[in-house]
């Protein structure tokens, strides 16, 4: 009786033909760059260039919607040490990080989305598409996007949700803090026109100081009237019963826009 043909495993070459064309080899992504390591990663085996998306102002109930996209050189590294979640800068680092961004990136793009469009697609949706809006104002189509936390679809490009992104990938944190230095500005000079709410101080999140402005003075055309606090505010100013919201349900499945308010971002 003839001995049993044993069969080995047969090796897959790490580059093979498919349908489409052929397939890149497999990509061995490092820690040793740190948060410049994904990126890095990715321009190495020809899938640049790589932008970065971010928002600020999500869980804010006044102000804007600001949405950045960036592309960095990959051998900034060294100059931009030290980029991280804009959350985690001081104000002033973040001020230094925006000037130096707006010299030294490849490409960036910003969108502000007012609160009336915030309103009226919920704030979900808006940063959604202000993500879309913003890649597509780069110069140049990138070969991948990395997003904050949670996929999107519709850039035109390969894209990866990167938990945490803002610590994770430079190119998201730049994008994070493109986006929160150009909307504190904007709070601002919010501030200089509506002095009564502290736009200033808060820059439109739910606080004491910000809820005791709005019990006091009522909304104004810049608070997001889809968030319950706003809402509430503003039927007290109209003299209406106001309804306690006890979390049951929401004209919006958005938890944010339920909870009125949410942490920075």
């Amino acid at each position: 009786m003839a001995a049993p043909v044993r069969r080995g495993r047969r090796r897959v070459p790490s580059t093979s033909l498919t349908a489409d064309g052929w397939r890149p080899e497999r990509a061995v992504v490092r820690r040793s760059a740190g948060n410049w390591t994904l990126q890095s990663t990715l321009h190495r085996h020809g899938l640049g260039p790589v932008a970065g998306v971010d928002e600020a102002g999500r869980g804010a109930c006044a102000g804007p919607l600001v949405v950045a996209a960036c592309v960095l050189r990959p051998g900034d590294a060294q100059r931009l040490a030290g980029l991280t979640d804009s959350k985690l800068l001081t104000a002033a680092a973040r001020e230094e990080y925006f000037e130096l961004l707006t010299r030294r990136a490849v490409d960036l793009s910003v969108v502000v989305i007012p609160p009336r469009e915030i309103d009226r697609r919920g704030v979900h949706a808006a940063n959604i598409e202000g993500m879309r809006r913003a890649v597509a104002g780069l110069a140049q189509r990138p070969g991948y996007v990395l997003t904050d936390g949670f996929p999107v679809r519709g850039f035109g490009a390969p894209a990866l949700a990167v938990p945490k992104g803002d610590l994770v990938a430079a190119c998201v944190a730049a994008a994070s803090v493109l986006a929160k230095v150009t909307r504190d500005r904007i709070m601002v000079e919010l501030d200089e026109r509506l002095p009564q709410y502290g736009f200033a101080v808060h820059k439109g999140y739910c606080t004491p100081v910000h809820d005791a402005a709005l019990a006091a003075h009522g909304p104004s055309a810049e608070h997001r009237y889809s968030f319950v606090n706003v809402a509430g505010a503003a039927a007290a100013a109209r003299g209406e019963p106001v309804l306690v919201h006890n979390g049951a349900s929401t004209p919006s499945e958005d938890p944010v826009v339920a909870a009125g308010g949410g942490v920075a971002s």
